[in-house]
């Protein structure tokens, strides 16, 4: 009894001393903490170099899946190894109790609003000078409007919230997707009012163009076609931009190829060498530098675009050999080491292409790859050309171990040293798939698409046209009059001119046109409802908000 009466009289000594003294109370001097993270103009372009990190993730690097839910379930690919996570059996795919495609998505995209929220907010208090306080809002309201986007796009209309959360909330409600649009046209005018001129930011930053660029597309989706026309004629008409017509960067001196395929080369993506002035955001790739994503180790970290686009070439055989005619992995057009999981439709690999098939620099056989040279001496047919426009007797296309792809997915011949097993004959090791180049996240080219839409939706055939056939030119393809021009001619284009660089279903979902066009020109997706013109608002979203009812979309 005497021992805990003692133990008593030490905590409540304790708890008094506490009380007054407030021993207990840290005062962050050496670590970051919520008080001292946002001071300095430091301090806030480092939490803004995060949310470049994670729209990296989000798009391009979190793994070997989610990047390519942007193009699986639409019209561009379909599944090679039939799976719920690449879309296959799209009940169970956009499930509400999914814990993949669904929720990983809207945790992403919420997180980037999150933390855009949180450096706007504490801007005010901090020590930085009045234009980097200008300058931070600027580039955290891009961010967030980007993310408010994908989101109503995917989504339709969600929560919308526009300011740091510092306690549990659980009384969330939808707002309507018109009013999330309408408040990330208010971010995006305030970036792009505030943000640097493309010329004078670096490498991968986003920048005054990109914001007018994003606002066309948002401008698209209000139905607002004359604000779309201004928006994008801003970035159209800036001097320091121009669709790329003349061969350059680090490989023109190869005379057997044209300046479309220039725009995908290793090195090529940026304004620095002084000469690509297409690209208006390049997401960012470094390998073996601390942040930059790409390792030559592996492949964890990077855009596995190799991985999804390119044919698992080790499976193929020809009729009457065992013997694999084409060496593998190699780094060269056949794709490094694919696996054959994003096989292109025939409409987006046969179809889009039959009236400009020989003469559309697009489709040069160096940029959309048909046919394959035998490379393995062993192989009775070495030497010869196996195609796949007029394939051997027996052999089907597309298939997963033999199809068209574009050369645009891998980097032949520019793997990092590391990920050679030999680099003299250019085989790759086992741990190769990554595509290492800079991607596009906007160029110039879908600038001029997004007006020729806008132009569309105020029936300015002729100006629409005109847009097109910009893009057009640049490729040698013949123009299109303006009575051809629609809808499904501009989407058709675009597959012609972005391809697989292009996040699909952020277009598709836009237009509400993820059902029609996967109807008509997917095949393989034969259980495509009209439902999945949006994905579900995840259940355990709508479960753990139970202050409020959070509305689920139609049909699920």
């Amino acid at each position: 009894m005497k021992k805990i009466t003692i133990i008593i009289i030490c905590i409540i000594t304790t708890m008094g001393f506490s009380c007054k003294k407030n021993f207990l109370d840290e005062e962050p001097l050496d670590f970051l903490s919520t008080s001292n993270a946002y001071v300095s103009t430091k301090d806030f372009d480092a939490a803004v170099n995060n949310l470049y990190s994670r729209v990296r993730s989000e798009f391009y690097s979190s793994g070997e899946q989610r990047p390519f839910d942007y193009v699986f379930g639409t019209d561009l690919v379909y599944d090679g190894q039939p799976a719920a996570t690449r879309h296959t059996n799209m009940i169970a795919a956009y499930s509400p109790l999914s814990t993949e495609i669904p929720l990983i998505h809207w945790v992403s995209l919420y997180k980037i609003v999150a933390e855009s929220n949180t450096i706007i907010d504490r801007i005010p208090a901090s020590s930085m000078p009045d234009a980097d306080k200008v300058l931070m809002e600027a580039r955290a309201r891009f961010f967030r409007g980007f993310a408010y986007r994908t989101l109503a796009y995917l989504y339709g209309g969600v929560p919308l919230n526009l300011s740091e959360v510092l306690s549990p909330k659980t009384d969330y409600t939808r707002a309507s997707k018109t009013a999330v649009l309408e408040q990330v046209v208010s971010d995006l005018k305030f970036a792009a009012a505030n943000l640097p001129a493309i010329n004078l930011v670096q490498d991968g930053q986003i920048n005054n163009l990109a914001a007018q660029h994003l606002l066309s597309e948002v401008y698209l989706a209000l139905g607002q076609f004359q604000n779309a026309v201004d928006a994008s004629s801003v970035v159209i008409s800036n001097p320091n931009v121009a669709l790329m017509r003349t061969r350059f960067g680090v490989k023109q001196s190869d005379a057997t190829k044209n300046v479309y395929w220039d725009l995908f080369q290793q090195g090529n993506q940026n304004r620095k060498n002084g000469t690509n002035r297409e690209g208006l955001w390049v997401i960012q790739f470094e390998t073996d530098v601390p942040g930059g994503g790409t390792v030559s180790t592996g492949i964890g970290g990077s855009y596995q675009m190799e991985r999804h686009f390119a044919p698992q070439f080790i499976n193929f055989r020809l009729p009457g050999s065992t013997v694999q005619p084409f060496l593998y992995p190699i780094s060269d057009y056949t794709g490094g080491r694919g696996i054959g999981w994003a096989i292109p439709t025939k409409y987006f690999s046969d179809v889009i292409w039959t009236s400009d098939f020989n003469n559309d620099l697009r489709n040069a056989p160096f940029n959309f790859v048909r046919e394959f040279k035998v490379t393995n001496p062993s192989h009775p047919r070495f030497g010869q050309t196996i195609s796949t426009i007029n394939p051997p007797a027996g052999i089907t296309v597309p298939r997963r171990d033999f199809y068209a792809f574009q050369s645009k997915v891998t980097t032949p011949g520019d793997h990092p040293d590391g990920m050679f097993e030999n680099k003299a004959a250019l085989l790759l090791k086992a741990s190769a798939g990554a595509t290492y180049a800079d991607q596009y996240m906007f160029r110039l080219a879908e600038t001029y698409l997004l007006r020729a839409e806008a132009y569309l939706g105020l029936n300015q055939l002729a100006n629409a046209a005109t847009d097109i056939n910009a893009v057009r030119s640049r490729s040698n393809a013949a123009n299109v009059l303006p009575a051809n021009v629609n809808i499904d001619y501009i989407l058709d284009e675009r597959m012609r001119e972005l391809g697989s660089e292009e996040k699909r279903r952020v277009t598709l979902m836009r237009l509400g046109l993820v059902f029609d066009r996967v109807k008509r020109f997917n095949p393989y997706y034969t259980d495509i409802l009209t439902t999945y013109n949006l994905w579900p608002i995840p259940a355990s979203e709508i479960e753990r908000n139970n202050g409020a009812k959070l509305e689920q979309n139609l049909g699920y």
